[in-house]
């Protein structure tokens, strides 16, 4: 998780309302659009483009590691989405 990802984490943890506005983007018709509006008023200005970059970081550096490194995609690494969400309950 980057570190903007980081810190809204732990201003939702201390705060109630944002939270629960986290929660309910869930269950909006593009979620990750509706994460970036919450995170955006709440003073973290957030795009899906950097949602979407945060993964495909994390797994490109798995895979050029210095020290060998996949060989080969890993299907099942978990993403920053689910983490976030784990992570905040």
């Amino acid at each position: 998780m980057n570190e903007k990802l980081a810190q809204i984490l732990k201003e939702a943890r201390h705060n109630p309302d944002l939270k629960q506005k986290l929660i309910e983007t869930k269950s909006a018709k593009d979620p990750m659009a509706a994460f970036c509006e919450v995170a955006t008023e709440a003073g973290y200005k957030m795009t899906v483009g950097e949602l979407f970059e945060i993964g495909e970081e994390y797994a490109s550096n798995l895979l050029k590691s210095c020290n060998g490194g996949a060989v080969y995609p890993i299907d099942d690494w978990g993403d920053w989405y689910e983490d976030f969400f784990a992570a905040l309950k």
